[in-house]
């Protein structure tokens, strides 16, 4: 009788092949790398890849926390850390693990609010990672990384946003003219204080602007004149006394004129 003919196969470094032998696995596991022998006539072989894999996670409709639709996708790595596991834990291990990270996604998501998942995305990875690595450890799955890729927010949403964001820059930039206004108005009364200490200040910061002005070629110059001094004048008149009755000149101007010149009808 004619024996079992056996064939053979070159199993790559980053590969590894169980062999199922009259439905059972074969003793040692999986084979690899380098040269492995099987029989066609008994054995099925099924080549597992052990190298990092990646697939991306279509966008998905999710509704946050605080009832707003957003538009998610990201991407996850994994490797295969055991072919036996990956084989025979699971039907379609990239499958699976790819249909579990969407709805992962979901519903981690699902829990977050809309601010939480515009700060909090590298967060949000990790707990992804941490999810999809416990739920996948049975098939022989380690999920290295999970990134999100892009959150994408209605037009009215972004809109919205956006003049929040260009209102609160507003606020900012007058609150911020106000704290110079301020500081502007606390260092000049401290330089009035100043110059009330010494009188000769004031006249040297009338020269100085004087000095100023005539180096910029104008034909104005203004005399500033102090309060205090038009107060000392206006405070002399009124000592003087009042001013020349109106009502005297007008008496006296009638008493001038003579009678035969005052009356229409002598002429």
């Amino acid at each position: 009788s004619s024996g079992i003919n056996a064939e053979y196969g070159v199993i790559q470094e980053y590969e590894r092949a169980v062999i199922f032998r009259l439905g059972r696995i074969a003793k040692g596991g999986a084979r690899g790398p380098g040269l492995c022998f099987y029989f066609p006539c008994l054995d099925e072989v099924t080549i597992v890849d052990m190298r990092t894999l990646s697939f991306a996670v279509p966008p998905q409709e999710i509704l946050t926390k605080d009832s707003v639709t957003v538009s998610v996708d990201a991407v996850v790595y994994f490797r295969i850390s055991s072919a036996v596991a990956s084989v025979c834990n699971v039907e379609g291990v990239q499958k699976s693990t790819r249909l579990l990270a969407q709805t992962t996604l979901r519903n981690i998501l699902g829990t977050k609010s809309l601010s939480d998942l515009l700060a909090e995305r590298e967060a949000i990875s990790h707990d992804m990672q941490s999810t999809l690595d416990l739920a996948t450890a049975p098939w022989g799955v380690v999920v290295e990384r999970v990134e999100i890729k892009d959150v994408r927010l209605p037009a009215n949403l972004q809109r919205a946003m956006a003049a929040e964001a260009e209102a609160f820059r507003e606020a900012k930039a007058k609150e911020i003219a106000a704290d110079g206004e301020r500081n502007a108005a606390q260092a000049l009364r401290d330089a009035s204080d100043t110059m009330m200490q010494s009188p000769c200040a004031i006249q040297l910061r009338y020269l100085q602007t004087l000095t100023t002005i005539a180096s910029e070629q104008n034909s104005t110059i203004v005399f500033p004149v102090p309060v205090d001094l038009v107060g000392s004048l206006l405070g002399r008149q009124g000592n003087a006394g009042p001013g020349p009755d109106v009502r005297n000149f007008r008496d006296v101007r009638a008493t001038s004129i003579p009678e035969d010149l005052s009356d229409p009808s002598s002429a």
